[in-house]
């Protein structure tokens, strides 16, 4: 039987202490635990920056890609089996910046695979500087008179580019998070969580406490998670008021659905001759 212990494992962890990256990595193996499922059966991918660091603080596959280039490894691996629960670790930075072109075609392709973004709303590993969700004007040190430039909006992009799980949740309310994740890997297709977090060290502005006088649940409202319109609307509060939840839920075919080779037996499972395999790549 799985438990919170299934997926520890002896890395040393050297995220500063009361980093919101540790109650993501609760709810990550409280969510694996729940579901029953082993090491074997998971598989992390990441990039690079705080959030990428998470696939090393669990017992399961992992791979630690490029800066930005986390989905297509991941895109590449549910392709080549089927059959893998596959979460992608991101950053706000990884993700929205570097990896913005891939988060647009992990969408589109509505690949089935859980993305789950760490928004601490700078890049925590390299000091503190404007990372794409940076609220304008807000000093970093790279930027100490304030970013210039308008902060982006993850959520709203996503719903408009046909994302069919979408989710905000909060490193504080790792109740919450842990059904989102549940859910998200339940989802058939590209589902998605975009994570609040506190940065302590270089963040003194969204602190945990800003957030806690923010934020509230859609479960608590009358929120139709079926209503695109809806999910626009809610995408979009960012300011006195923040949403938690999922803010829309739709599934339609997924990639392997699209494609027919797919349908079969995972790649993975399938023969092949060595041999040939290995002239073109000489």
């Amino acid at each position: 039987m799985a438990t919170l212990k299934t997926f520890d494992n002896d890395f040393e962890n050297k995220w500063c202490p009361g980093c919101g990256n540790f109650p993501i990595l609760l709810a990550m193996k409280q969510a694996f635990s729940d579901q029953g499922l082993s090491p074997s059966d998971v598989l992390l991918v990441s990039g690079i920056g705080q959030a990428g660091k998470t696939p090393h603080f669990l017992h399961c596959n992992m791979f630690h890609s490029l800066h930005g280039r986390a989905l297509p490894a991941a895109t590449g691996a549910k392709i080549a089996n089927r059959n893998l629960n596959i979460i992608v670790n991101s950053g706000d930075g990884d993700c929205y910046g570097e990896g913005g072109n891939h988060f647009l075609s992990a969408i589109r392709r509505n690949i089935d695979i859980t993305l789950i973004v760490h928004n601490n709303m700078v890049y925590g590993l390299t000091k503190g500087q404007a990372s794409p969700t940076t609220t304008m004007g807000m000093p970093t040190p790279i930027q100490p008179a304030g970013t210039m430039s308008s902060p982006f909006s993850p959520l709203a992009l996503a719903l408009t580019q046909g994302a069919g799980f979408v989710a905000r949740g909060f490193s504080g309310n790792t109740g919450q998070l842990t059904r989102l994740i549940t859910q998200a890997m339940a989802h058939k297709g590209f589902s998605m969580i975009d994570v609040l977090q506190p940065c302590v060290s270089f963040n003194r502005l969204n602190t945990m406490k800003w957030y806690k006088e923010r934020v509230y649940n859609l479960d608590d409202t009358d929120h139709d998670p079926g209503s695109l319109t809806l999910a626009m609307e809610r995408s979009l509060e960012m300011e006195e008021k923040i949403p938690l939840g999922i803010l829309f839920q739709k599934e339609t075919p997924t990639f392997h659905d699209r494609v027919n080779h797919l349908n079969g037996p995972p790649l993975i499972s399938h023969d092949y001759d060595r041999d040939t395999i290995e002239k073109f790549l000489l």
